[in-house]
């Protein structure tokens, strides 16, 4: 059965589908030697090359990864700043990359889920999958019920409507800070942070502690890592709509 050709290069894990497709345009695919474009479907015997390296068709296992990101670390490949990138600390590949479900920015912590199958990144991140990403949230000052039904309401940002799917009180800690636990359905952009900010708050600390139906294991400290597999995969593929994991190309 032919797939779409963007969808078989997410697979290898070098990005998202629209990345693919920018690469397509930019004339760095080939497909059985002729300048690959969009639209284009492949099968299992055809032959690709990207930037000119060979690639085969060959199942190869992908691998899954939760990732508890300290702070100080920033969720792109390269920095200009030269700041550590999660995937300095992640486990070295070959002929595999990892992607990220996402990005959690510098100063926020916590559960970052990685995954050398693009396609199953693409799900998880897509809006239509509908996961809900929990956060703990330190914020400074006195929130008020009026200011917590605003959030769930929802409040117009700068790219949009935003709001919290739920919140919930927090400990206390002693001076002005209050812990919130609150629950987002999209990734967007320091989305938890605006909202909070809308309403004249700031948040001091912001850590993710869930994303769908995964939490971080108590053994995972801050820098570490635990592999997924068995059942915690095929639930992997179950939030992001996917029945299985389909095949990877490798480079020959």
């Amino acid at each position: 059965m032919s797939e779409k050709l963007q969808k078989v290069l997410a697979t290898m894990g070098f990005g998202g589908r629209r990345t693919m497709e920018k690469w397509i345009t930019d004339g760095r695919v080939k497909v059985n030697g002729k300048l690959a474009k969009l639209g284009d479907r492949v099968v299992d015997t055809d032959r690709l090359a990207l930037d000119g390296k060979n690639l085969r068709i060959k199942p190869v296992k992908h691998r899954h990864l939760l990732y508890n990101k300290p702070v100080g670390e920033i969720c792109t490949r390269d920095d200009p700043e030269g700041r550590r990138t999660v995937f300095q600390s992640l486990p070295k590949l070959k002929n595999q990359r990892w992607v990220s479900v996402g990005r959690l920015d510098f100063n926020t912590s916590g559960l970052l889920l990685a995954t050398t199958d693009g396609a199953l990144a693409n799900g998880l991140m897509h809006p239509s999958s509908k996961i809900d990403r929990e956060y703990a949230a330190r914020v400074l000052g006195t929130v008020t019920s009026e200011q917590l039904q605003a959030m769930k309401d929802g409040v117009l940002l700068e790219d949009g409507m935003a709001q919290f799917t739920d919140i919930r009180k927090g400990r206390d800690e002693a001076g002005a800070n209050q812990w919130y636990y609150v629950a987002v359905m999209e990734g967007r952009n320091r989305e938890v942070r605006r909202l909070f900010e809308s309403q004249g708050l700031t948040v001091s600390r912001l850590k993710r502690v869930r994303f769908g139906s995964f939490f971080i294991p108590s053994a995972v400290k801050a820098g570490r890592h635990t592999m997924i597999s068995g059942k915690d995969e095929r639930e992997l593929y179950r939030l992001a709509g996917l029945s299985r994991a389909p095949r990877l190309p490798e480079s020959k």
